[in-house]
């Protein structure tokens, strides 16, 4: 099979004038090899597009593949994560992850915590705060949280985001929508245990890969998983293998597939979710796009847990999402 790779390198965003925070979800070099080396080591031959641009360009040559392997993550907009695989639907190329639909819903954290609350998924309340007259209308209870609604990488959360009183809530709202010019999520603060479940495969399908807990160590920002703590994570992070051994992973781990379905989300993935003050989990956000460096990102250091190699994560990657070729 014939595997076309699109990717966003940050070396490139840096170099054309665009900040740390920015880019902060795009890829370095050492990903796209090593992906490309799993996806050959499966058996297929690769091919580097690279970003939305190039893709747009390369098809414009004719160039097709039987399957895009597809991590961009897209810079500007809501529907930013959309872009590649819109194109690519336009030509009727098949490719890994998902759709435009669910890539430009799982952005949104608001339209997600809609959609799962509707499936029966618990999830703190909240509310997407897109003017002043927003801001000043949320009636939540204390403590709060405010962050980005189409953010990743902990962009936009610090101390700060943490609201206890409510005097700052319309000013930290107001800041971030300046900011990062989208609206500002203010959702219930959840103090409990945080994990990360991951994913893989479709629908019915689809199953819990394995979990870790996210421990914030002594020298990191406090009580929150936030930009800073993400950035140095080995430094301020301690991520650690939990089993469904522990009633409360399993009970994660089943409202991440559940979330998971509702979604639509496809091949691989995680779920993001931490516990109330009464210790029962709460879905956060999902990530449909996960990281796939083999060492630092959740998704492999996941299956690395549970005994998978890279090279098969890959693999079951591949398979999920071969299963569109016609």
């Amino acid at each position: 099979m014939r595997v076309g790779l699109t990717y966003d390198l940050r070396s490139e965003y840096l170099a054309a004038g665009y900040g740390e925070e920015e880019t902060a979800e795009f890829d370095r070099e050492e990903t796209i090899d090593c992906i490309a080396k799993a996806i050959e080591a499966n058996g297929n031959s690769t091919d580097r597009i690279g970003s939305a641009r190039a893709l747009i360009e390369r098809l414009g040559r004719g160039d097709r593949w039987d399957l895009v392997f597809n991590i961009a993550e897209g810079m500007h907009g809501l529907g930013r994560e959309a872009q590649v695989p819109a194109i690519l639907d336009v030509h009727r190329i098949p490719y890994t992850f998902a759709d435009p639909a669910v890539s430009s819903v799982a952005l949104h954290k608001g339209w997600t915590k809609t959609i799962v609350r509707a499936a029966g998924v618990p999830t703190p309340d909240f509310a997407v705060v897109a003017t002043l007259a927003d801001a000043k209308r949320v009636a939540l209870p204390l403590p709060l949280l405010v962050k980005p609604v189409a953010e990743g990488t902990g962009k936009g959360v610090n101390p700060a985001s943490l609201v206890r009183d409510r005097a700052r809530l319309v000013p930290l709202c107001m800041e971030l929508i300046e900011r990062y010019k989208q609206p500002a999520l203010v959702e219930g603060f959840l103090p409990g245990r945080e994990f990360t479940v991951g994913l893989l495969g479709t629908g019915s399908a689809a199953e819990a890969l394995g979990t870790l807990e996210i421990v914030l160590l002594g020298e990191a920002e406090a009580d929150v998983y936030s930009y800073t703590n993400k950035e140095d994570c080995e430094r301020l992070v301690d991520y650690r293998h939990v089993t469904t051994n522990d009633s409360v992973v399993a009970r994660a781990e089943e409202i991440a597939l559940e979330a998971w379905r509702a979604l639509d989300c496809r091949d691989a993935g995680r779920v993001d979710l931490r516990c109330d003050a009464n210790g029962e989990p709460q879905f956060i956000e999902v990530n449909p796009l996960a990281g796939l460096h083999p060492h630092h990102s959740d998704l492999p250091m996941i299956a690395t847990a549970v005994g998978m190699a890279y090279e098969k994560l890959i693999g079951r990657i591949l398979e999920s999402a071969s299963i569109r070729i016609t």
